[in-house]
């Protein structure tokens, strides 16, 4: 069982920064690939980025490349989404989740582990 909590979510105005974190429980965190997704009002879950095990590999949403940077620190069971350039439409819950397998994840149905969420919001 594998238990994920995020942080670092809140108020900012668009172009300011935040930096979301996950902690999880997992015994062999490093097996496994670490991904954010969003949710909006009103709409669907959607991908944001992901990680595999040794951080090697990454992957994102259109939507935020070159704004966001997802990283992960093994040793201290923690991914990270670091959020720069923030828009109005960014605004969302942001999930951080996690699959035991290799390579990337992208899609919300091959995670099995979610956190809570943390509420991400951007003023305009």
């Amino acid at each position: 069982q594998v238990q994920l909590v995020e942080s670092g979510g809140g108020l900012v105005q668009a172009g300011g920064s935040l930096r979301l974190s996950c902690a999880a429980s997992a015994r062999s965190f490093s097996s496994y690939v670490m991904g954010w997704f969003r949710q909006a009002p009103g709409k669907e879950r959607e991908f944001v980025a992901a990680i595999s095990w040794g951080g090697g590999s990454t992957s994102y949403a259109d939507s935020v490349k070159g704004r966001f940077t997802i990283s992960r620190d093994n040793a201290k069971n923690t991914v990270y989404l670091q959020m720069n350039s923030l828009k109005p439409e960014d605004t969302a819950v942001y999930y951080c989740a996690a699959v035991n397998k290799y390579g990337l994840a992208v899609r919300w149905n091959e995670y099995n582990y979610w956190g809570q969420g943390t509420q991400v919001t951007v003023s305009s």
